[in-house]
């Protein structure tokens, strides 16, 4: 798994040496074998889901137990996996290196924030094994407070720590970014990846409190019986969709802008040519950032709000499309005339690219008022939630875990089984969710376990579709491990390219660099295909 020289994995190896340390690829480590592990279970979930949706008639469970799986698996895939995966493990791993930074700005509260992240885990997990949740993971009021039977509070505390968790991770990226850049590193020659991340950290810190004090209020109304959301109480339901929905909208970029920053990456590395548009596309970020704070009422077009408000959101739900577009067009120009291979990341940021656009553009049919009003909580908002967050963000999450796994562990991994995993991914995705874009459109509600015969079909494609998913999830974490132990030595910089990551060994040392790199050009400069590092004194 390393080379002869000291680095990061050979530092200390004792399992105490792992549990209290500071360093950020071994914390970036923790939260992998973490969100790992949350991941199967969000999976065994929706597994045991489809199966039941393979016949018309409630055959395999029993309709309280298919609530509280879908709230299973939307609670533990949303705020265990979704939210932290690609900033916690890819981005906590190689931000301080493409900064040319030693370590994060607060190493200790990086620490902290992944044990933030397995109290809350282990909370949530605690209140499944007991019996579980049947609220869906929107937890709407006041059926959530008044009456589920469910083990609400618990699930609702460990979801609340587990913010704390988001926060810390982004302070830290906010304040690396601004003060621990290599000499020479200005901010438009930061890699894209990095502008995303930044963009993302903010929306965690602005946005995650308005979450925690919105599940505080839930808590306090169902131990307590203080009237806050239940009408019987004086309170309001709708005032929950507002304040879950602020945090809630803009957690859909927290876990889709760090996969863009990666596909900006996967495009130029793999094309050899320099992001077309690079401060649009940065700058992109940024906006997507800040209006995705000003669309959150598209979620509440049917439940009675006012009709100039409902308007109001349409529009800005229509405006948050142009910056995700600029992206899309601008790696699409990259592509031209490239020098394009097609390895396995590159595979699996084609396959977020695709993926990505059918999400956005269902997303617009979702943003028009007259047409949410006939698809709101059927399977076609469904599938276009799917194919932002699980088509986009895992494609660009393995993207980049292939990209950079050469980085994280010095070995390379078999090339032939990671392109059949992610074309595998790609097809086994569309199988899965296209179908219920036609299940909703004929107006199939979500979250019921029986339905008409009609639709089975359709079922039944989307529960093939999911299994062919289950093993193209499945193959890489099989070849992977078998690349630490067998798979080849990497060189410092496989790829060819031109950040610096890869100026340093694979794996990296224990503080990164043996001196700091001074940047004297930009994120992505080839010529005729050929990369020139941004730093050469490394």
């Amino acid at each position: 798994m390393h080379g002869g020289r000291p680095n990061y994995l050979t530092a200390q190896t004792t399992i105490r040496s792992w549990l209290f340390s500071t360093d950020h690829k071994r914390i970036a480590l923790l939260y992998f074998a973490s969100i790992t592990f949350f991941f199967l279970i969000g999976g065994l979930a929706a597994v045991l889901i489809r199966l039941e949706l393979v016949t018309p008639s409630a055959d395999l469970v029993l309709p309280d137990t298919y609530n509280r799986l879908f709230t299973m698996h939307g609670v533990i895939m949303v705020w265990f996996f979704l939210v932290p995966s690609i900033p916690t493990t890819l981005g906590n791993f190689v931000l301080p290196l493409m900064l040319g930074a030693r370590d994060l700005a607060f190493p200790r509260l990086n620490l902290a924030s992944w044990y933030f992240y397995i109290a809350g885990g282990a909370l949530t997990v605690l209140a499944l094994l007991l019996g579980g949740v049947d609220t869906g993971w929107t937890f709407y009021e006041p059926y959530a407070s008044a009456f589920s039977n469910g083990y609400v509070t618990l699930a609702v505390l460990g979801i609340f720590l587990s913010g704390f968790s988001s926060i810390l991770t982004g302070l830290n990226f906010i304040v690396t970014t601004h003060k621990l850049r290599a000499p020479g590193m200005t901010w438009y020659r930061l890699p894209l990846f990095v502008w995303s991340l930044y963009s993302t950290s903010v929306i965690l810190v602005l946005a995650t409190p308005v979450l925690a004090m919105t599940l505080l209020m839930l808590v306090a109304e169902r131990v307590l019986g203080i009237g806050i959301f239940d009408p019987a109480l004086g309170g309001d339901p709708i005032l929950w969709q507002h304040m879950f929905w602020f945090y809630s909208h803009p957690a859909v970029y927290i876990m889709v802008l760090p996969a863009i920053g990666i596909v900006s990456e996967l495009v130029t590395a793999y094309a050899h040519k320099q992001m077309f548009g690079y401060k649009f596309v940065a700058w992109a970020s940024v906006a997507i950032a800040a209006i995705g704070f000003l669309v959150w009422g598209h979620h509440m077009f049917v439940a009675g709000q006012s009709l100039y408000a409902s308007l109001v959101f349409s529009f800005l739900s229509y405006l948050v499309a142009v910056p995700s577009a600029i992206k899309v067009f601008n790696w699409v120009a990259t592509l031209h005339k490239g020098w394009i291979r097609f390895d396995a990341p590159m595979l699996y940021a084609f396959g977020f690219i695709g993926l990505f656009t059918v999400g956005g553009l269902t997303g617009l049919f979702l943003a028009a008022l007259a047409i949410d009003v006939h698809v709101t909580d059927t399977y076609f908002v469904i599938a276009h939630f799917h194919y932002i967050m699980v088509g986009g963000s895992v494609s660009a999450f393995f993207g980049g875990l292939h990209y950079w796994w050469p980085k994280i562990t010095g070995r390379l991994y078999p090339e032939g089984w990671a392109r059949a995993a992610a074309i595998l991914m790609f097809f086994g995705f569309n199988l899965t969710f296209f179908p219920q874009f036609v299940l909703g459109w004929l107006g199939m509600p979500r979250r019921y376990d029986a339905y008409p015969p009609e639709f089975q079909i359709w079922h039944v494609l989307s529960s093939a579709g999911a299994s062919t998913l289950a093993v193209a999830y499945a193959m890489p974490l099989f070849y992977l491990f078998w690349s630490l132990v067998w798979g080849p030595r990497a060189p410092d910089n496989p790829w060819g390219v031109t950040g610096l990551e890869w100026l340093t060994s694979s794996p990296p040392p224990a503080r990164n660099f043996d001196e700091t790199p001074v940047v004297i050009r930009g994120p992505y400069d080839y010529v005729d295909g050929q990369p020139r590092p941004q730093a050469e004194n490394v």
